[in-house]
């Protein structure tokens, strides 16, 4: 699945006045690709309005009003000679009270990932002080959509910076050449990267405690920029891992790598049984119950036999196809047809075909209509497709009217970044390594890990075994603590996985915020 950021920039006297019409002149709107030329098409701007738009609101948190400013704005980013390639489109909110002491005051920046993705889904989903309504278990309500306060938000922990990668939202390179430079896994976090240090500098945050909390691709970049920054002199007090992806190795399965299939069956085994498709002995289990059940086989007889190849027994490949048809819901025709092998879009597709019905990738609660009933993957996303209206519309209506910023600028909520340059050629590319670096030289970083049982985009297993693979010391593991929630990729659609994962995000905070 799933998404989502928007941030701030720099602090202008007093109270910058909110302005009409701030027009950009865009080349393009079609993303670039990545070939041997630039595609002149990547959505580029070379005027932009810095001047930041403040406006002031209060909202109810926790039975507390709220007093506080926003500031929507165009961030530059600068290359090392001091020359303006991009620009950043943020969203910060700062709480009023603190003010005066803002170097007591958390700093969080927040993202979501794709690539490709901008960050309204962490903004207007998770912890931004308004937020798009949605039906309480996520789904789609009926239009016209509506806002409402975010009783979740984290503003009443910390101050807020919501980023939209170069190529996303509003963030704009300012040609095609520069577009391709910051459209991929370094020039992504050389973006962020200066992002934060201009920030820092420019808000006078240097000695705010510091945290990071990134969703989907944005937890391979949060991971990242733990090591990229530490090498900067910034360290971080903490960083909070959304459904997370860091070795992508894991997620990209072959005939010659079985793991990733491995590590997939918890969720499949979670979706069914949401589903009501298991046998009554494992419907009967609690999800955690299951899933565990579930990873102990997985990465014990289904690998090996998986790491057996053409070379698999015939009697144990009988074994296999019945547990794992078992832990799935399918039929051990499928599973026997697919030479035990199935990846996401298959499951998703296969698990209610007899009712016409195709499940959620990033939330196999999710489901919608397949009536064309033949095709052997999803012919969609429906846990993708479903939240999409109700947070575009309600993000345009929120920055155009609540916060002021004037702007015929397409905002891409997706799409924007699709040439995304991976920056490796034999091999998978990876942030676990960075991570690790982070752990080294900050002992104080501490990293909490949020997953959704019913995720097949991150899925939950996969990111406890790159946790589990970074290479740190035993008692650094004691630095990673676990959130888990009855939910997807974007947990917090759901109202009381939202609940908890602002309870689980919030205690992190105030175990690592040093008393001053």
């Amino acid at each position: 699945m799933k998404i989502l950021c928007l941030l701030l920039v720099l602090i202008v006297p007093a109270f910058a006045q909110s302005r009409r019409g701030r027009g950009a002149q865009i080349d393009a709107t079609a993303p670039a690709q990545r070939s041997g030329t630039v595609d002149t098409n990547t959505p580029v701007s070379e005027k932009i309005d810095e001047t930041p738009v403040i406006t002031h609101h209060t909202n109810i948190v926790d039975g507390k009003t709220l007093v506080y400013t926003a500031t929507a704005a165009e961030m530059p980013i600068f290359n090392a000679v001091g020359e303006t390639e991009a620009h950043m489109f943020y969203v910060a909110y700062t709480l009023d009270e603190a003010s005066n002491a803002p170097s007591k005051r958390p700093v969080t920046f927040s993202f979501n990932g794709g690539p490709g993705s901008a960050s309204v889904w962490v903004h207007m989903g998770a912890f931004g002080p308004r937020r798009a309504k949605l039906l309480d278990n996520g789904d789609m309500p009926p239009p016209p959509y509506q806002l409402a306060d975010n009783e979740n938000s984290l503003l009443d922990q910390t101050d807020l910076v919501f980023i939209d990668a170069v190529g996303t939202g509003f963030s704009r390179a300012k040609s095609p050449e520069l577009a391709r430079k910051y459209e991929g896994v370094q020039g992504d976090l050389t973006a962020f990267g200066e992002f934060i240090r201009m920030y820092l500098t420019r808000n006078s945050r240097w000695l705010s405690p510091l945290f990071i909390v990134g969703e989907s691709y944005g937890t391979f970049r949060a991971a990242g920029l733990a090591g990229t920054l530490v090498e900067q002199g910034i360290a971080l007090n903490g960083v909070v891992l959304v459904s997370t992806i860091l070795y992508y190795e894991t997620a990209r399965a072959s005939l010659a790598n079985g793991l990733p299939y491995a590590l997939n069956i918890p969720t499949y085994a979670a979706d069914a049984w949401y589903h009501k498709k298991l046998a009554p002995d494992l419907q009967r289990l609690e999800v955690p119950a299951l899933t565990k059940e579930v990873e102990g086989w997985a990465m014990t007889a289904y690998l090996q036999a998986l790491n057996k190849g053409d070379a698999l027994p015939d009697g144990e490949r009988k074994d296999v196809v019945a547990r794992l048809a078992r832990y799935t819901g399918l039929s051990t025709n499928y599973v026997d047809q697919s030479n035990l092998r199935f990846g996401v879009g298959q499951f998703t597709r296969e698990l209610l075909r007899d009712e016409k019905l195709t499940i959620g990738r990033y939330d196999g609660r999710l489901t919608g209509p397949s009536p064309l009933n033949m095709g052997e993957t999803s012919d969609f996303d429906p846990s993708g497709s479903l939240p999409l209206p109700p947070f575009r519309a309600a993000f345009m209506d929120y920055v155009r009217g609540t916060l002021e910023f004037k702007t015929d600028m397409t905002y891409y909520i997706s799409g924007g970044t699709v040439g995304w340059d991976w920056g490796v050629v034999n091999g998978y590319v990876e942030t676990g390594s960075l991570l690790r670096s982070a752990f080294q030289k900050n002992p104080h970083l501490k990293v909490l890990v949020c997953a959704g049982y019913f995720d097949l985009a991150c899925p939950y297993f996969d990111a406890e075994y790159a946790l589990n693979h970074l290479g740190i010391h035993p008692e650094t593991q004691k630095n990673i603590s676990w959130a888990f929630y009855e939910a997807g990729h974007m947990m917090y659609i759901d109202r009381k996985s939202h609940a908890k994962l602002k309870h689980d995000i919030a205690a992190f905070m105030q175990q690592n915020v040093p008393a001053q």
